[in-house]
């Protein structure tokens, strides 16, 4: 048997799998990266990296230990050689905590970037997800402490940022409101059929 592609998927509860309303996690063949799995085949290695709150590089003072920058190189480093990084952050740096604008996520995501490849030792390719965009009912979640207004807006705003950043540096693009989009529930996780629709998405940008 020939050598695995290998796929490191690195996001937040959306990679994670958070149930929308119930909490817990979906299992392995709901959530995106698994499905991605079945989509693809044997021929490939999908991996989970997914953290309920992670950021790209701010530090939350309420859940310390959720900075993507400060977690990226140690996930890329214990997985390597790898063929692609999928990466799928945005939502918690939209948090009414940080007062974050989109082009400082943006920023934020370009540092995780760097230090990604920093030292790497394959040349591993690189797809910037930009997360489906909240919907104002995560005010009304039980999410609605920790997100405003301003949240939703900013969220809406990062795939055009993520997708400059993803024209200058080379990497490759998806627009996560274009292809899923969060539950009706609390505006914020992907359901079932969201996940599903997100790996078909990857599955087809990925030209396989």
């Amino acid at each position: 048997m020939g050598k695995k592609m290998k796929i490191l998927c690195f996001g937040d509860s959306n990679t994670f799998g958070y149930i929308p309303g119930r909490g817990g996690r979906y299992d392995r063949h709901t959530r995106w990266p698994g499905r991605l799995q079945e989509l693809l085949g044997s021929a490939y290695q999908v991996i989970e990296e997914g953290l309920c709150g992670r950021t790209t590089a701010f530090d939350d003072v309420t859940e310390p230990g959720r900075s993507g920058l400060d977690r990226i190189r140690d996930a890329v480093g214990k997985n390597e050689p790898l063929d692609l990084l999928i990466i799928v952050l945005g939502s918690n740096d939209c948090k009414a905590q940080f007062q974050a604008s989109a082009e400082e996520i943006t920023k934020g995501l370009e540092r995780l970037l760097e230090k990604a490849e920093d030292g790497k030792t394959s040349d591993f390719r690189i797809l910037l997800v930009a997360p489906a965009a909240m919907t104002e009912q995560v005010m009304h979640s039980g999410f609605g402490s920790e997100f405003d207004r301003r949240s939703v807006e900013v969220s809406k705003e990062l795939a055009g940022t993520y997708e400059e950043l993803a024209k200058k540096c080379g990497y490759d693009f998806l627009d996560g409101t274009k292809v899923t989009q969060v539950s009706g529930i609390d505006g914020l996780h992907l359901d079932a059929d969201g996940h599903g629709r997100l790996a078909e998405a990857i599955c087809k940008c990925l030209s396989i």
